[in-house]
């Protein structure tokens, strides 16, 4: 089910309680401001999860809230993961769904990382 990205954080969503040790994960990457780890339903050859550790929404949310180092830092883990996965050269996805309409499904700022093959142009339903 998509989420109103416009809502107040929810720290019961499953980012929130991985980021808290509740629900194990597959970490690839871990740092003061960023958490990458396998996708449980994946997508693609690799597909990693990366969220920010502070409790954002929504890209809206973070852009607003979050200071320049958190900001930054979540972008360098990004590319970090990227680059130590060696998708640099041959290519690789980004995707952030936001809000109900974006197909937000958890109420929790995240991105993934799509590579391990040719992605193909971008799919939009009509």
């Amino acid at each position: 089910m998509a989420i109103d990205a416009t809502q107040p954080y929810d720290d019961s969503n499953i980012f929130a309680a991985i980021l808290r040790g509740e629900i194990p994960n597959k970490t690839v990457y871990e740092d003061e401001f960023a958490l990458a780890f396998h996708d449980i339903n994946p997508q693609a050859p690799l597909h990693i999860l990366v969220i920010p550790k502070g409790a954002y929404v929504s890209w809206d949310d973070f852009s607003a809230r979050a200071d320049a180092e958190e900001i930054a830092g979540f972008v360098r883990a990004i590319g970090h993961v990227a680059r130590t996965h060696d998708l640099v050269a041959p290519g690789y996805r980004l995707l952030a769904n936001i809000g109900a309409n974006g197909g937000q499904e958890v109420p929790h700022l995240h991105v993934h990382l799509f590579g391990g093959k040719r992605m193909g142009p971008m799919l939009m339903q009509r």
